[in-house]
């Protein structure tokens, strides 16, 4: 009798064990599957933004290269004065300008890129519960690649997405920022610290005249939050 009793324990623990595996097992191809396809589909999205900034290059090129027919003057025309485009000096240095790129309905502005952590993620110009789920979003600053600070934001997955692996990042990592003009700026990471969820100071850190970025994301147990500033070298 005992032994009967025993072996429907034994029965009992190993049927338990046997669903906690496949759960498990369900639970990681479920994670695999959502990090694949993150990655596909961002991946998309930056290749698509690279594709669009390299066509606007080679199309400015080609207007700068382009030799004008030589004009017959009329002798008895009457000169005009040059026309001059006051807006230009306005949108120098713009990066703020729409790329005409969207992910999931979300404009993009830009790329980031660390090596560090291997990751290239489109940036959203829209922040929102909604679009954070898509990808690395622009949620406060000066704009991208220009002189101030600039703050990005991401989440903590458990699938190593997006900002899950800045814990890693150490001093003077590089991370590459593009934005819609084509610029391509290097950071390097200056400092890395946690703070806790209600303080925003380092949105408006000094950067003493250059470009900086401020990458913000959770803990690991969601309690802070993980801040990574980096300036242009």
């Amino acid at each position: 009798m005992f032994n009967s009793k025993y072996s429907k324990v034994l029965t009992i623990a190993l049927i338990v064990i046997i669903v906690l595996v496949i759960g498990l097992l369900i639970y990681m191809s479920i994670d695999a599957f959502n990090h694949y396809t993150i990655e596909k589909e961002t991946g998309d999205a930056v290749e698509r933004f690279e594709d669009l900034i390299s066509n606007n290059k080679v199309d400015e090129e080609t207007q700068t290269n382009e030799i004008a027919p030589p004009v017959e003057l009329d002798q008895n025309a009457i000169p005009l004065e040059p026309i001059v485009d006051d807006d230009d000096d306005d949108n120098d240095g713009e990066s703020s300008g729409s790329s005409g790129v969207t992910y999931k309905g979300y404009e993009v502005i830009g790329i980031i890129e660390i090596p560090a952590t291997g990751i290239k993620y489109p940036i959203l110009k829209d922040v929102s519960i909604r679009s954070l789920e898509a990808s690395i979003g622009l949620i406060y600053g000066v704009g991208l690649n220009e002189v101030g600070n600039s703050v990005l934001i991401g989440h903590n997955y458990r699938n190593g997405t997006f900002f899950s692996n800045n814990k890693k990042l150490q001093k003077d990592d590089k991370i590459y920022i593009t934005d819609s003009t084509g610029r391509k700026i290097t950071y390097k990471v200056v400092k890395k610290y946690e703070t806790s969820t209600s303080d925003f100071s380092y949105a408006t850190r000094d950067t003493n005249g250059k470009r900086g970025i401020s990458l913000s994301t959770c803990t690991d147990d969601t309690k802070k939050r993980l801040i990574i500033w980096a300036d242009e070298i």
